[in-house]
C-alpha cells in the first residue's frame, strides 16, 4: 500500500467528516419547502457555516480524486469511509460526550473491517474493461437503485426518508468516484481534449450535483446520526462494485480471502452504524411533518 495514497485518502476523509457536520448543522435550518429541490442549495449558499462545510467537502473530494488517480478504487474507498470517525471526533468536541462502549466498538469494527478487507483482498490494478455495455449495465443498475430509493423517500420524508436519500446519495458518490478515476486516466492519456470529449467528466458533475441535493435534503430533515451512516456505508460499496466491475481492480478470490473480505465489509457497515447512532452525533432540531394542505400547495 502506497503511503502517499494512504495519507491522501485519510486527509480526504478528515475534510469530508468535518464538512458533513457543518453542512448538516446549517441544512437543518433550511425551510422544508426546499425538500429535494435545487432551491435548497440556493438557500444554503446564504449560510456561511454551510459554505465552510461545502469548502471542506470539496477539498475532501479533490484529495480523494488525487488518491483515486494514484491508487485502486477498491483500496481508496474503504479508507474514505473513515470520514465518520472524524465527524464523530468533531461532534464529540462540541458535545463533550465520551465514546463509551458503543463508540469504541464502532471504532474498532470500522478500523478492523477496513484493515481486514485491505489485507485479505490485496487490491491491485488490472486492465480496465473496454466493453462500454458493461460500464452502462453496472452504472445503470446503481443509478436505478438510487432512483427507487429517492422515490420511496418522497413518501416517508421525516421517517425513513433521510436514510433512503443518504443511501441514494452514497451510491451516486460511489459512481462519481469511479468516473473521477476514469476521467483522470483520460486526462493523463490526452490532456484536456481527451478529457472533455468523453462523457465521464459530465457524469462526475451530474452525480456530484444530484448527490449534493439528495444529501442536503437528508441533512435538512433528520439528525446526522440518521443520514451520515447510510451515506458513508453506501459510497464504498458502490465504488468497489464499479472498481471490480469495469475499472479492472483485482482482489484475491480464493475462499479464505473472499470470506475475510465479506467479513471486513460487514464489520465496516456495522461499525459505521454504531458510530453514526452514537450520542455524540448531533441530534439536530425535530422537524414536524407539514400539514397535508401545505404539501398539496407545493
Amino acid at each position: 500500500m502506497s503511503v502517499l495514497v494512504l495519507v491522501l485518502a485519510v486527509s480526504a476523509a478528515c475534510c469530508l467528516g468535518f464538512g458533513f457536520v457543518l453542512q448538516q448543522n446549517a441544512a437543518q435550518q433550511a425551510p422544508l419547502s426546499d425538500f429535494l429541490s435545487f432551491r435548497l442549495l440556493l438557500d444554503l449558499m446564504r449560510m456561511p457555516r454551510w459554505l465552510g462545510g461545502l469548502g471542506l467537502m470539496v477539498a475532501g473530494m479533490v484529495l480523494g480524486a488525487v488518491a483515486l488517480g494514484k491508487g485502486e478504487i477498491s483500496l481508496v474507498e474503504p479508507l474514505l469511509a473513515t470520514n465518520l470517525l472524524f465527524a464523530l471526533a468533531f461532534s464529540r468536541l462540541r458535545t463533550g460526550q465520551s465514546l463509551g462502549r458503543q463508540g469504541w466498538a464502532g471504532l474498532l469494527l470500522l478500523a478492523g473491517g477496513v484493515s481486514a478487507f485491505l489485507v485479505a483482498g490485496e487490491p491491485r490494478a488490472g486492465t480496465a474493461v473496454a466493453d462500454p455495455l458493461r460500464h452502462w449495465l453496472i452504472i445503470g443498475a446503481v443509478v436505478g437503485v438510487a432512483l427507487i430509493l429517492t422515490a420511496y423517500a418522497k413518501r416517508s420524508r421525516l421517517s425513513w426518508g433521510p436514510v433512503l436519500l443518504a443511501t441514494a446519495a452514497g451510491l451516486l458518490y460511489g459512481i462519481q468516484d469511479a468516473l473521477t478515476r476514469v476521467s483522470g486516466t483520460r486526462f493523463g492519456d490526452g490532456g484536456l481534449t481527451e478529457l472533455f470529449t468523453g462523457w465521464q467528466p459530465y457524469g462526475v458533475l451530474a452525480c456530484g450535483i444530484t448527490g449534493l441535493v439528495l444529501v442536503q435534503s437528508a441533512f435538512e430533515t433528520a439528525p446526522l446520526r440518521m443520514s451520515l451512516p447510510a451515506l458513508t456505508a453506501a459510497e464504498p460499496l458502490a465504488g468497489i462494485l464499479c472498481g471490480v466491475g469495469f475499472l479492472g481492480d483485482r482482489l484475491r478470490t480464493d475462499t479464505g480471502a473472499l470470506a475475510w473480505e465479506a467479513a471486513g465489509l460487514a464489520a465496516v457497515v456495522t461499525g459505521i452504524v454504531l458510530l453514526g447512532m452514537h450520542p455524540a452525533m448531533p441530534c439536530g432540531a425535530t422537524r414536524a411533518e407539514p400539514p397535508a394542505r401545505d404539501l398539496q400547495r407545493r
